[in-house]
């Protein structure tokens, strides 16, 4: 099988997984935004410090999200590294994608012009 059709791994896997959360994504997107403890993650959402405190959880896990002790403050830090492995795998799509819809054009342009 092409490597290019392989499927993504556990790395990946447990981070499409946690992204497919709305709250989660959301979190990421904050946090691209720069540090934040988990109450001032909870802040826009109707939930408990302690539900988003899971969900950092899962976001620290599948390796998107570190934190760390500053006094009695443990801010969280999005890890880009995580994202750059989803956006080349995502990208490695995208081309898949485009290179069959242009050969589905040309296709279709030929077949046009036989006729």
């Amino acid at each position: 099988m092409p490597s290019s059709l392989v499927a993504p791994g556990p790395d990946l896997d447990s981070t499409f997984a946690a992204l497919a959360d709305p709250v989660r994504r959301a979190l990421v997107t904050r946090l691209a935004h720069g540090d934040a403890t988990v109450g001032e993650l909870a802040e826009p959402f109707e939930l408990t410090p302690q539900a988003i405190s899971h969900h950092v959880g899962v976001l620290r896990r599948c390796g998107l999200v570190e934190q760390r002790r500053e006094g009695t403050k443990r801010p969280c830090r999005l890890k880009v590294d995580q994202l750059s492995l989803l956006g080349t795998w995502l990208d490695g799509q995208r081309r898949i994608w485009n290179d069959r819809l242009d050969a589905l054009e040309q296709h279709l342009t030929d077949e046009g012009a036989a006729s």
